[in-house]
């Protein structure tokens, strides 16, 4: 039911990750981003594994650490499907022996993909593939061009009608948590919504960290 990526931009720093699928409001039970790293729990979803591995990443385990935890911890570990990345670029995955239909994984060089249900196993490997190849432009640009190449080799196995994407500097706020809970084409308005915000995304951080220096907001009743 979902196709995911977590990755990574060695230069900068920054984290992030992106997930669509058919079921409603994916992102809101599937996707977990801190500065720390992410982390994606998916196929028969328990939103506590991401609630729980963002926590531990925060203090300091890796990935692969995390990720032991989480199947220790958590029940069912055959239905879930877990990935991990860590701030130092450590990756992690679990994809129990229920997961759904065609499951697929690959591990790139800063990222990690995965999925269920997919109309291919060979999705997963397209969008590191592309996320990998993309390493001089900002992260969250390969998290979409990457995603929109998954669907494009087929995605899931049925239509998809949410998507959502977050990327993360070092703040503890999100310098992007983007979301389409529901669409007929739910990648291609999260990359409308993406255009619309992305030249407005430092202003934002500007207002959060040095109001004096930030633009005017240009909405009626601004001095």
């Amino acid at each position: 039911m979902t196709f995911s990526l977590a990755g990574r931009c060695a230069k900068t720093g920054m984290v992030g990750g992106f997930v669509s699928s058919s079921s409603i409001a994916v992102a809101s039970r599937c996707l977990w981003g801190s500065p720390h790293g992410v982390v994606l729990s998916q196929n028969i979803t328990d939103p506590r594994l991401g609630v729980l591995g963002t926590r531990l990443l925060a203090q300091g385990f890796g990935a692969a650490s995390v990720l032991d935890q989480l199947v220790k911890a958590g029940a069912y570990p055959a239905y879930r499907q877990v990935l991990v990345l860590d701030l130092d670029g450590g990756l992690a995955h679990h994809s129990g022996a229920q997961a759904l239909g065609t499951v697929g994984l690959s591990v790139g060089r800063d990222c990690i993909s995965a999925g269920n249900m997919l109309a291919s196993g060979q999705v997963p490997h397209i969008m590191t593939q592309v996320f990998d190849d993309m390493n001089d432009a900002p992260i969250a640009e390969r998290l979409m061009t990457a995603i929109e190449a998954g669907l494009q080799a087929g995605g899931e196995a049925g239509p998809v009608h949410s998507a959502g994407m977050c990327v993360y500097g070092r703040e503890v706020w999100p310098l992007a948590e983007l979301r389409v809970d529901w669409s007929d084409t739910p990648i291609e308005d999260l990359r409308t919504l993406w255009e619309r915000y992305k030249p407005q995304m430092q202003d934002y951080y500007t207002r959060a960290k040095n109001p004096t220096d930030a633009p005017s907001y240009g909405v009626p009743g601004d001095p």
